[in-house]
């Protein structure tokens, strides 16, 4: 299988509810480290798995949607814990649908996967990986 991955990051407030958070119940913010990693087979007609500037510009567009947002504020998350977990898959899907809908060129429609990893820090992080 082959892959390549393009790195971004967010800044976020949230709050979770819960016992099992702690002090994070609280209102907080925090940093990810975005890491997209799209997979495919065989390299298509380039030799490539997907355009890297292309890759770079979506994971960026679909960062920028929640960039410097209080997700406690967003109604797409109402009600919702938005752990690192949850936001791994929140990003992967919509990444998904851009690769469906062509934002990553033609070449994209022969992707197998993608791997979405949100770092909180150095020594932590969580991913979410999906076929396509």
């Amino acid at each position: 299988m082959f892959s390549i991955t393009v790195r971004d990051h967010i800044m976020i407030a949230h709050s979770f509810r819960g016992e099992v958070f702690g002090p994070a119940q609280r209102m907080h913010g925090a940093t990810f480290l975005v890491d997209a990693t799209f997979r495919r087979p065989e390299l298509d007609a380039d030799n490539i798995v997907v355009d890297i500037g292309l890759a770079t510009r979506e994971l960026g567009a679909v960062v920028g949607e929640l960039n410097y947002r209080n997700l406690d504020d967003e109604p797409d998350f109402a009600g919702i814990n938005t752990s690192t977990e949850f936001l791994a898959k929140v990003i992967a899907d919509r990444l998904a649908d851009r690769v469906h809908a062509g934002a990553l060129g033609e070449g994209a429609r022969g992707l197998a996967g993608i791997t979405v990893s949100l770092h909180e820090s150095h020594i932590a992080w969580a991913s979410y990986e999906r076929t396509l």
